[in-house]
């Protein structure tokens, strides 16, 4: 068989994939006749698309099934690197084959191209994958699927495939040698770990557990029961932010920069954090991640030992271990009576009901949708199965992981490392086709317009798709930085000042859409209820304020010389009251110069 052929049937019968997606080039002819009989081969008009999608794919997938990327030379390979980067950064599995020109039509190092649409594709990516390499020769499944699996944090893969190689004739063959990767823990050092977390437990009287997208949703759903009875309260980062539900009684919300205010205000004010499952970046730390839980040991797990000798923040203890390992021999081992931390349960649960996910102090003109009450709407209204798709950046990324109460079972998956406009609809592609549950995507209309050709493949699949595009004439954020920190020098943020956005109807009709525009908040609930039950995707414009504001929030300041500096989680935007400090951060009080 040609190799293109032994290739798809490895990654088939070995591999368990089931789905490709792609744009066809001349450079991956042979691949793509070998996939196409093999695969359920989905086209897309633009390859960054492919990319996202088959990220969101294997992410959502609970039965195992994957999907691959195949892409052709040049801009084949330009066009997917940010989702390669994308996946790179939130450490998820992709796995992109794409062409190459013909072995003696590759260029030596001193010219800058020889092949057309000839490209090094494989060093370009490079840094920003697992493995990437130009397959010179046919390798066989033995050393593929070392390469595979050669790390055990996930991550992009990306091979590169002359045209002459994918043809050449092979034997096939199934000697498999599989190389031993793993690096983490062993089970004497988590129990060691255990012991330690233990000693320092029975001693704390604030503690908190913080799950992150490092603990595997079957595992998370495994040990539900074990987290809900173990008498700490829980809080989730946003990538974790499906592996405990809101309507469980000791959830106590998402901290981050752009965190819950309640949620930020408790786990500055706890003694003990447990951080099962996440790397604790700048963005869940805050950027003052030398005032991160100031009062606290930090606990942090995580499978990759380089995020726990990264230097920010600084921890107690680190293991490099797999999450739910760790996390199952914790709960099981740690017997905690169930008044333990009472007197936190309550100081918790007070908190939280003083302050609403809605800040007071947003404002939304007449004639336009409060995107927090939107959020909170459609949380209530949304089912247990539903998959939530958040985009990845702006108001209408922040809002939904401020605001949205998550129930357990629904599955929420967002790219916030690389935070690219655009990702959203190719995203939620991936995600509906993977699960064929029904898929809820809320983006902004800056970043939808990056990505809409994809509204042909929504059409022509069929998808279980509910698109809602928040509608605020351009980039929010961006408009809303260039207010604080340049005195309004608006340009190219919006219609006004040069960008050019769509008349959505007119794109909806173009892909044969049911289209739908929600205006009038007195109507939004029947509005929603209508939209989420419509058969098929639809098209759903949420007439959004320009000038809405987004509170609470971390604020930074420029420093004289130009450098910036941010407040620490529990300092967010508007001030709280003198009374409500002595009050609700009673624990931080003395030891804060709180604003």
């Amino acid at each position: 068989m040609k190799y293109a052929e032994y290739l798809c049937e490895k990654l088939k019968d070995n591999e368990n994939y089931t789905h490709c997606y792609f744009v066809a080039g001349g450079n991956i002819m042979h691949l793509l006749d070998a996939a196409r009989s093999r695969f359920e081969c989905i086209p897309v008009v633009h390859e960054v698309a492919a990319g996202i999608a088959a990220e969101y794919f294997n992410e959502t997938n609970k039965e195992g099934k994957k999907a691959f990327v195949l892409v052709t030379a040049g801009p084949g390979l330009t066009n997917v690197v940010t989702a390669i980067a994308g996946a790179f950064l939130e450490s998820r599995e992709l796995l992109v084959i794409g062409g190459q020109v013909k072995r003696t039509d590759l260029k030596t190092p001193k010219l800058r191209q020889r092949g057309i649409q000839e490209i090094d594709g494989s060093s370009i990516v490079d840094p920003i994958t697992n493995v990437s390499i130009l397959i010179s020769e046919p390798i066989l499944y033995s050393e593929l699927r070392n390469l595979l699996h050669k790390h055990q944090k996930p991550g992009p893969i990306f091979l590169e495939i002359p045209l002459d190689v994918q043809g050449i004739q092979i034997e096939n063959e199934d000697i498999v040698t599989i190389q031993n990767v793993s690096e983490h823990s062993s089970s004497i050092e988590i129990l060691k770990f255990v012991e330690s977390l233990q000693n320092v437990l029975s001693k704390s009287n604030r503690p908190i557990i913080l799950l992150g997208g490092g603990l595997a949703r079957e595992k998370a759903v495994d040990l539900n029961t074990l987290l809900a009875n173990c008498g700490i309260p829980i809080m989730t980062t946003w990538n974790g932010a499906d592996r405990y539900g809101a309507d469980q009684i000791n959830y106590w919300g998402r901290p981050n920069t752009w965190g819950q205010r309640s949620a930020n205000m408790l786990i500055q004010q706890s003694d003990c954090v447990i951080a099962v499952g996440t790397r604790l970046g700048l963005q869940q730390t805050g950027f003052a991640w030398e005032e991160f839980a100031p009062l606290a040991k930090i606990f942090q797990v995580d499978i990759d030992k380089n995020e726990l000798e990264k230097g920010h923040p600084k921890i107690f203890s680190g293991l490099a271990s797999d999450a739910g390992e760790f996390l199952e021999k914790f709960l099981k081992l740690t017997a905690l009576k169930d008044s333990s931390f009472e007197e936190w349960h309550i100081f918790g649960d007070k908190l939280i009901e003083n302050f609403p996910l809605n800040d007071i102090h947003n404002e939304t003109a007449k004639g336009f949708i409060d995107p927090y009450e939107f959020i909170l709407e459609l949380s209530t209204q949304s089912k247990n199965e539903d998959v939530i798709i958040p985009c990845s950046s702006g108001g209408a990324f922040t809002v939904t992981l401020q605001a949205f109460k998550s129930k357990f079972g629904q599955t929420i998956v967002s790219n916030k490392g690389l935070a690219s406009m655009g990702y959203g609809l190719a995203a939620a592609i991936g995600a509906a086709e993977s699960t064929k549950s029904r898929t809820i995507l809320i983006e902004g209309d800056g970043g939808f317009a990056q990505n809409l050709q994809e509204l042909g493949t929504v059409r022509q699949r069929d998808l279980n798709l509910k698109i809602f595009i928040f509608s605020n004439r351009g980039y929010a954020s961006i408009r809303m930085t260039q207010r604080n920190y340049f005195n309004g020098a608006y340009l190219g943020c919006d219609v006004e000042t040069g960008l050019g956005m769509p008349n959505w109807e007119f794109i909806a009709k173009a892909y044969n859409l049911p289209y739908f525009e929600m205006e009038s908040p007195e109507e939004a609930s029947s509005q929603l209820k209508k939209i989420l039950e419509w058969e098929g995707p639809t098209f759903t414009v949420i007439k959004i304020d320009p000038d809405q504001t987004y509170f609470p929030k971390i604020m930074s300041r420029v420093l004289p010389d130009g450098s910036m500096a941010s407040n620490p989680l529990h300092s967010m935007t508007p001030d709280l009251l003198p009374e409500q400090v002595a009050e609700f951060l009673p624990y931080l009080s003395d030891r804060i110069n709180l604003r």
